[in-house]
């Protein structure tokens, strides 16, 4: 999971040891560290299990959530707020899945101005192969039992709402 050899010590505990002595608490400074490092350790996990499947993240998440949608679709407007993108990025995300045949845009039946956005089937065998990928491997998050997987969650939750992610 690491690009190269591991380290003889944890980097980010002698950080924390010299940010003491030098700058002042390293609690914080440890914590956002140890949590940007954590994310590129998964990101990298998650990355070589989507590879194969032709997928980055972004797309699999758009796939997912059509996939969880009453009827296999959305409108572009709803998939970037539920995946908190920008418009742009959700409009290149679905250019690339449907030049991959993976989804279809189609006209909303009673708005004009709204686009809707909607799996294939393509999209729903592809999404279920990368999933059976990234859960095969907990999406990369290893060394934690269930009970300590939960509070991270629950940890994390609370700092995304504190920082004003969801009400």
């Amino acid at each position: 999971m690491t690009a190269s050899a591991p380290l003889p010590f944890d980097p980010i505990a002698r950080a924390a040891s010299l940010w003491g002595e030098r700058i002042g608490e390293p609690r914080a400074m440890a914590a956002v560290t140890s949590v940007m490092r954590v994310q590129q350790i998964l990101q990298q996990a998650v990355d070589t299990a989507l590879r194969p499947h032709g997928l980055t993240f972004a797309r699999y998440e758009a796939l997912v959530l059509l996939r969880f949608s009453r009827v296999g679709s959305l409108p572009m407007r709803i998939m970037g707020e539920r995946l908190q993108l920008h418009p742009t990025s959700i409009t290149n995300i679905v250019d690339r899945l449907q030049g991959s045949g993976l989804v279809a845009r189609r006209p909303h039946p009673t708005d004009g101005r709204t686009t809707l956005v909607e799996i294939t089937e393509a999209g729903r065998e592809r999404c279920a192969a990368a999933t059976a990928s990234v859960t095969a491997i907990d999406f990369g998050l290893v060394g934690l039992d269930d009970e300590q997987t939960e509070t991270l969650t629950d940890l994390l939750a609370r700092v995304r709402h504190a920082a004003g992610d969801f009400a």
